[in-house]
């Protein structure tokens, strides 16, 4: 009797929980990821001045303490407050992803135009140098210049943005290609227009939705890419913080069990990029098939 009771019991108990995600991931994908998206940016924006704690005043009395009502998140190894370093490390890994997702952005769509409207001995050459890049780990990369210069916020934007392109690159010039032998491509050619206006008014108009897609796909690789790069002490340097080495400082105690340092910043992290990754499939979903 049991046996037959029990997985009707399961099924029962587990199907809102199906609705939810199902709810979640269909039909409300975009709002999901838009909503979660402000989350991000409020916090990282505008909630340091709405919780005005100095993030870098030690109280070594409450060290590692857990979250109470003087610290709603708990305090690291120095007795510093966990939340205001957690807003502080949202405004300095923002002020440095999002630069660099918009270089990395205008670097690619320049480097996709450039090679498909120009001459095939170009377009042959830059797709060897893009090819050569892309076989390199990017996070390699990354690593191997982010020890050779002086780590600031301007340095890492410029890092990040000239690694990230490439993808976006590669994707901007077969769309090119796909569309410069079409009809009214053709005509505004006849009619004297130059390959700077046709890629501004016809080719840039055609392929926007594209680009807004992988656009925002590329807002979370720089946030993930920054994480990475500060996990490993290469990203934002000291007395800053950012979620990638908050991250790390837990990690570096986690024999202490201090749970309150590992998972917000670990959170705050994967919110980013499931924000990202939401945002660019509802937009997919709503403009993937418009040309």
């Amino acid at each position: 009797m049991s046996s037959t009771t029990l997985p009707i019991t399961r099924g029962v108990a587990a199907a809102p929980l199906a609705k939810f995600l199902g709810w979640l991931t269909a039909k409300n994908t975009l709002a999901t990821g838009t909503i979660l998206g402000l989350i991000i940016l409020f916090l990282g924006f505008a909630a340091p001045y709405l919780y005005p704690v100095d993030p870098y005043a030690i109280n070594p009395a409450h060290a590692l303490e857990p979250p109470t009502a003087a610290f709603p998140l708990g305090t690291d190894e120095l007795g510093r407050d966990e939340l205001a370093l957690l807003l502080s490390g949202g405004l300095a890994t923002l002020i440095v992803s999002l630069p660099a997702a918009i270089l990395a952005f205008f670097v690619g769509v320049a480097y996709g135009l450039a090679s498909g409207l120009g001459p095939a001995w170009l377009d042959k050459i830059l797709m060897r140098l893009l090819d050569a890049i892309l076989a390199l780990p990017s996070l390699i990369i990354l690593i191997f210049f982010a020890s050779l210069v002086t780590l600031n916020n301007s340095s890492l934007i410029l890092l990040l943005g000239f690694i990230s392109w490439p993808s976006l690159a590669r994707l901007v010039r077969n769309e090119t290609l796909a569309q410069k032998n079409r009809d009214f491509v053709l005509a505004t050619e006849q009619l004297g227009a130059g390959k700077f206006y046709i890629a501004r008014v016809h080719l840039l108009r055609v392929m926007a939705p594209i680009l807004v897609v992988n656009g925002t796909f590329m807002v979370g690789d720089s946030i993930f890419a920054l994480s990475a790069l500060s996990f490993l002490g290469l990203g934002v340097q000291p007395p800053q913080v950012s979620w990638g080495s908050l991250l790390e400082s837990g990690l570096d105690i986690i024999a202490l069990n201090p749970w309150w340092l590992i998972l917000p910043p670990g959170l705050l992290v994967f919110g980013s990029l499931l924000a990202a990754s939401l945002t660019g499939q509802g937009l997919l979903a709503k403009f993937g098939g418009t040309r």
